[in-house]
């Protein structure tokens, strides 16, 4: 035995310890539950490992970012183990952590059935409480084949070793320079229960699993590829405490409930018909009445920002996607070309900005004329994979609100700032309150143009950002090949966070489309681009909306803004002279005269969510008044009509929820 020094870190405090060899990390946190794993000199370590003379170990907490991954993917092997003991022909793929959980993909011969969930969760439960240990086992490559000989898709794994991919989650098995393989050990007697290829760490025992609950299973390529294998996967969460677990399944029950799918059809608002195609959505007119809104409203306040509206057409020939690139780094998103004119490619747009810069380049262009800020609600196609296709807010046509600015560079900074501050602004005025900023730097395998002029952009967006006093993070390597971007990060009513609007700043553009202005010593001048899209795209924030204010909009936004509704049908008629009044005012008021009881008919539209029922029985007809009936069920009686329409107006023009 000797002596060996290390340094514990807590936080900014470090204190020296000296220590027998063969201590353990385990051992350095003794008595501290929390911590379920080590870090040392930047590694992730199992709490078995032995520390080292002069190492600094950091004691990694079960709910911090690490630790979680750890719970979880420690809980997708417990899955995994589970899965094998019930259906013993199932071979395994990869099992990675993800956002709030986990999953493991399986080959077997038939999809699970959800009572299949409840067996692998009670086997899961079993294994939990038997307190197996993981047990990491350093191999060589001939030796893991050798073990996992009846597992197919290890073995690809296994070839994959230094190189595994993170995108499909193979990075959790082979993505240290070793193979490792982890055994599951019985508590008692050491004996081999189960094991798995894996690079670890794992939790030191089945029994560190706090709180764990099976979801849902669903069919997956083999790596993501739609040219492998479809597995069935199955999905679970695990959290450091049943409360924990507990408010999250409440929170998912409240975010289904608000699922923008759901309510787009319960609310007649728009639909994505099979005849049309995957990701391609028709709007219904009460759809269509709250897209108009939100377009106008919009287009409003970009006039009044001197913004100037252009249209170009959905598809163009590929010569314009040669010059900006897109074909050279983004062709996989694009749809394939459509041959015309004696074998010219044509290809459904992707992107605007091409097109806006060849508005630009129309015509010759003076310094006078900058900042020149082109907008246009302009539809685009992307081609997006079946698999990530998820109703308005992954689609593969839609309509952004873009918008390319021309400016000098000495203009640069303060329009940048101007423009995000627009952005903010506007967010705010359709009920989003809640921002962060993120800023997004060059990818180094994935741009075009010097890196000094990427640096001097990434630099001007990060002081213009920190401008806003927001909170600002960085994005390493999350920017489109041709410069560097800022996005708006929103979080909804209950607590999600969105990506919101775009703002790239481009050197790179104008110089491919040789885009010039006469500067004022008349010298040409390469203008500098800003690429700007407020709401992303129309469908995409539609569906935040729907789901931020779980369909309930407010008045200036509903579809229908109030309902009359009759005490009887002798009140129909007074009901009717006021929606028509209302309607000169702009506002958007029905009757219901149908023949259902009153109350059936507050019950149809309290449904349908409307903001303001306007109730009229015999004493308010003669009274000349109405009466106010509110979304939470409370009422307001006797409202003189002249000021009944007042507060609508007033609502509505103030952009308030009621």
């Amino acid at each position: 035995m000797s002596d060996v020094r290390v340094i514990i870190q807590r936080d900014s405090d470090q204190e020296e310890r000296v220590v027998t060899t063969g201590t353990t990390a385990a051992e350095l946190f003794a008595g501290q539950r929390s911590i379920i794993a080590a870090r040392v000199a930047g590694e992730l370590k199992d709490l078995a490992y032995e520390v080292q003379d002069g190492e600094t170990v950091e004691g990694v907490e079960i709910s911090s970012e690490d630790g979680l991954d750890i719970l979880r993917h420690s809980t997708a092997h417990v899955m995994a183990q589970a899965v094998q003991e019930l259906f013993p022909e199932a071979k395994l793929g990869i099992g990675p952590p993800v956002k709030d959980g986990f999953y493991y993909d399986f080959d077997v011969e038939k999809p699970f059935h959800p009572d299949d969930l409840k067996a692998i969760e009670k086997k899961m439960q079993e294994i939990q409480k038997r307190g197996q240990r993981f047990s990491r086992r350093v191999v060589t490559d001939d030796a893991a084949r050798e073990e996992l000989a009846d597992e197919p898709y290890k073995l690809e794994l296994i070839g994959l070793k230094g190189s595994a991919s993170h995108d499909d989650g193979a990075d959790v098995e082979v993505g240290a320079g070793e193979l490792t393989i982890y055994d599951n050990l019985d508590a008692k007697t050491g004996e081999l229960c189960w094991k798995d290829l894996c690079r670890g760490p794992h939790l030191p025992s089945t029994r560190n699993i706090p709180a764990f609950k099976l979801m849902r299973n669903a069919a997956a390529y083999w790596r993501g590829s739609e040219k492998n294998p479809m597995l069935q996967r199955i999905y679970g969460t695990a959290w450091p405490t049943k409360d924990e677990l507990k408010a999250h399944l409440e929170f998912l029950a409240e975010a289904e409930k608000r699922d923008h799918r759901k309510l787009g059809s319960e609310l007649d608002l728009f639909s994505i018909p099979e005849q049309i195609g995957s990701g391609l959505a028709v709007f219904h007119p009460k759809g269509g009445i709250i897209r108009r809104v939100m377009e106008d409203y919009s287009r409003r306040r970009h006039e009044e920002e001197g913004y100037e509206f252009v249209y170009t057409p959905h598809a163009t020939k590929g010569k314009l996607f040669e010059t900006s690139g897109h074909l050279d780094w983004y062709a996989d998103g694009m749809y394939p070309p459509m041959q015309l004119d004696e074998g010219v490619d044509y290809y459904l747009k992707p992107m605007n900005c091409p097109m806006h810069n060849l508005i630009f380049d129309a015509r010759g262009r003076s310094y006078r004329e900058l900042p020149l800020r082109l907008f246009e609600f302009g539809t685009v196609y992307r081609y997006e994979k079946s698999g990530v296709v998820h109703g308005l807010t992954r689609a593969r046509g839609f309509t952004q609100d873009d918008a390319h600015i021309y400016c000098t560079r000495e203009q640069m900074a303060e329009e940048l700032d101007k423009t995000l501050t627009f952005v903010l602004n506007l967010l705010r005025d359709y009920g989003l309150t809640d921002f962060y900023l993120e800023l997004s730097t060059k990818d180094p395998e994935k741009f075009v143009g010097t890196d000094e002029a990427w640096e001097e952009a990434t630099e001007t967006l990060r002081q213009v950002a920190e401008k806003q006093n927001l909170k600002l993070v960085a994005d390493p390597g999350g920017a489109a090949f041709y410069g560097p971007k800022i996005s708006v990060q929103a979080k909804d009513a209950i607590g999600r966070t969105w990506q919101m609007s775009t703002i790239q700043l481009d050197f790179n553009l104008p110089e491919r489309f040789g885009l010039e202005y006469t500067a004022a010593d008349g010298t040409k001048t390469r203008p500098v681009m800003i690429h700007r899209a407020l709401f992303g795209s129309i469908e995409r924030f539609f569906a935040v909306l729907l789901e931020h204010y779980a369909g309930a909009f407010p008045a200036w936004l509903a579809p229908v803004q109030a309902v009359g509704i009759p005490v009887g049908d002798a009140h129909v008629q007074y009901l009717e002279e006021f929606a028509a009044e209302a309607r000169r005012k702009g506002l958007r008021v029905d009757v219901d005269s149908s023949s259902d009881r009153m109350q059936k008919k507050i019950r149809t539209h309290q449904k349908q969510k409307v903001p303001f029922m306007i109730i009229v029985g015999d004493e308010d007809m003669h009274g000349g008044t109405v009466s106010f009936r509110y979304r939470d069920g409370s009422q307001e009686n006797g409202i003189p009509r002249d000021q009944a329409l007042a507060k609508l107006v007033d609502v509505v023009e103030r952009r308030v929820q009621v």
